[in-house]
């Protein structure tokens, strides 16, 4: 196990609450601040309905549900923490002015990890006096459900600050990668970001319905990604040569469908065609039902690469 025992919680909206969840079950002590006012019954509550999730991917092994508290202060909720998960809202300000009340309250070999989902780490180390225990490290939603983690650590991050981190997140389960340089968004999200716009593109021109490409997605190439990246199966699609015989036979094709890929924008036009496609595309469920739906598959998902990954390696 890791030498983090003791963790925080600052901000507990949903990812938040996931992350709370997560690191409890990995046998962590956890405080939350959030300064909303009912944030300590809906934590709870998240907790409570992600725990029989976690039990049956196997991650509460080591868990200690009861040790939750709940701090008045920001700085209050840092004090004596091994590992601080900041949750906040994406802006700058609220960020900053958060840094400068916790920051004289940690401990000495404290690691911050900010779970930005799109500011860069340069930016947040401005609200630092001393950002040497601070690093980007961003989850994909759900966290306790979805592996990724997307580390960022520079120059001015401590010695070791980011291999700590690492080895905190892989305890708990996580994949981690390493971003070597910073962009908005990161890797993952930019990566959703493309094929996303496209999809828009598509359903904005006709091509066909948000449903169908929608399901595109899930029933094609969603099922290979999500086994192995694009690149390494390109790779794979083209035998023996491998990837340079793949992308030497369809340099032409790939070229010609990257020019003419769609650059839409989210105009009032463009939602309501996307939300109107959404509804159809529901057909009355609900967000809760849904919800429920995508979390049933995706620990379907997780049960099995996790058992085909451990044979794979023994």
């Amino acid at each position: 196990m890791s030498e983090i025992s003791h963790t925080a919680i600052l901000g507990a909206g949903v990812i938040g609450a996931s992350w709370a969840a997560l690191f409890l079950a990995a046998g962590r002590s956890v405080t939350v601040y959030d300064p909303a006012p009912n944030s300590e019954e809906q934590t709870r509550a998240f907790i409570e309905t992600a725990w029989p999730t976690l039990e049956e991917l196997g991650l509460t092994d080591r868990a200690t549900p009861n040790a939750l508290a709940f701090a008045e202060t920001a700085a209050s909720a840092v004090d004596g923490a091994d590992f601080v998960q900041e949750n906040v809202p994406e802006r700058e300000a609220i960020k900053h002015a958060l840094y400068s009340e916790v920051e004289p309250a940690l401990s000495e070999d404290a690691i911050v990890s900010s779970s930005t989902s799109g500011m860069t780490l340069e930016a947040l180390q401005a609200g630092w006096q001393d950002p040497a225990p601070f690093i980007l490290g961003h989850p994909f939603n759900p966290p306790h459900l979805i592996p990724l983690v997307e580390l960022t650590a520079n120059a001015q991050t401590g010695d070791g600050v980011l291999e700590r981190a690492e080895a905190f997140y892989h305890d708990i389960g996580k994949v981690t990668i390493r971003i070597r340089k910073g962009l908005p968004g990161h890797v993952a999200n930019r990566l959703q970001a493309a094929v996303w716009r496209e999809a828009v593109h598509m359903a904005v021109e006709g091509v066909a319905s948000v449903e169908d490409i929608d399901k595109a997605m899930w029933a094609g190439p969603g099922l290979r990604w999500a086994a192995m990246g694009p690149t390494m199966l390109f790779n794979l699609g083209a035998g023996e040569g491998g990837l340079r015989a793949f992308c030497e036979h369809f340099r032409d094709t790939f070229n010609g469908w990257w020019d003419g890929l769609g650059q839409p924008h989210l105009n009032d036009d463009v939602i309501e065609t996307l939300v109107q496609g959404i509804n159809e595309e529901a057909n009355g469920r609900s967000p809760q039902t849904l919800a429920a739906e995508r979390d049933a598959l995706i620990v379907a998902m997780q049960k099995s690469l996790k058992s085909i990954r451990l044979e794979s390696n023994t």
